[in-house]
């Protein structure tokens, strides 16, 4: 009777560890930077110049966030307090940033395939409900160690618009405000997104948008950006909390595009109006 005791204890004891190493929860750090590469015409720019703006750029894009998860769903947040301004200034030179569409609270269910995104627009906050990304991700052999996790290299194409940048120069030695314009327009490029996931942690999420792989995204690699794991803490003593947003307007993702693209609009023609007058402007919409 007690050696059929022991066995139904061990028995116990080994289905409670499988389904705790199943369980997965966990609180992921990662940091954004992006790389700038804006060729400027030495007549409109001297390189001291240029030198300070690109500086202010990097400082703009380097932003940290952290991704809660579970098996089943995670939400994903820019950190608060490393928040920067749209604009700065630097003598006697602006540069403004018009950033489209950035998750303020991106929240997943993969159970449910659906996905809510919080977004704060020029001071109005949306509900964005849609449908997971079925991403046609393509699995390769090649691997790397990030920190102590082995990741595996997954890749997929996507075009995507290539940013517009507008450079503008105002002159105040001429009595009449002398402009120079040069511009890019926006075209439909092909960009291949490289992603690095471990099995090790297998969750389906990754920063921002990106998931449905068969581990954890640790990195991602997309045109000048680059997202990068800096700190994992698995199944934290205090648990985690995730907390599906419930403020704003609700809309498609459809709809939000649309609105987002009137509103850039709208903010790019009121920003042209009022900046005669400027030593140095330049603006970068990306």
């Amino acid at each position: 009777m007690r050696i059929l005791l022991y066995i139904l204890i061990l028995i116990i004891s080994l289905s409670t560890s499988l389904i705790s190493a199943q369980d997965f929860k966990g609180i992921a750090t990662y940091k954004s930077q992006r790389k700038m590469d804006i060729q400027l015409d030495s007549t409109q720019m001297n390189e001291e110049m240029r030198s300070r703006m690109m500086a202010m750029l990097k400082k703009q894009f380097e932003k940290e966030y952290t991704l809660k998860f579970n098996n089943h769903e995670s939400i994903y947040k820019e950190v608060e307090n490393l928040k920067k301004p749209s604009g700065v200034s630097s003598g006697g030179m602006q540069v403004v940033v018009m950033t489209a569409g950035g998750s303020d609270i991106l929240y997943k269910n993969n159970n449910e395939n659906r996905y809510v995104n919080q977004n704060e627009l020029f001071g109005k906050i949306f509900l964005i409900q849609d449908s997971l990304e079925d991403v046609d991700w393509s699995l390769e052999k090649e691997t790397k160690n990030i920190g102590e996790y082995t990741c595996f290299k997954a890749t997929f194409k996507r075009m995507v618009r290539k940013p517009k940048m507008k450079v503008k120069i105002d002159s105040e030695d001429s009595k009449e405000s002398e402009e120079e314009e040069k511009e890019v327009e926006e075209e439909e490029v092909e960009q291949i997104v490289t992603a690095w996931y471990t099995l090790q942690i297998p969750v389906k999420y990754g920063p921002g948008a990106y998931g449905g792989l068969p581990g954890l995204i640790l990195e991602i690699n997309a045109g000048t950006e680059t997202i990068l794991c800096s700190k994992i803490i698995l199944n934290p003593k205090g648990g985690i909390n995730i907390n599906e947003p419930v403020k704003g307007k609700k809309v498609n993702q459809k709809e939000f595009d649309e609105i987002l693209d009137k509103k850039m609009k709208e903010r790019e023609s009121q920003y042209d109006s009022r900046r005669k007058g400027e030593v140095h402007s330049i603006k970068i919409n990306g």
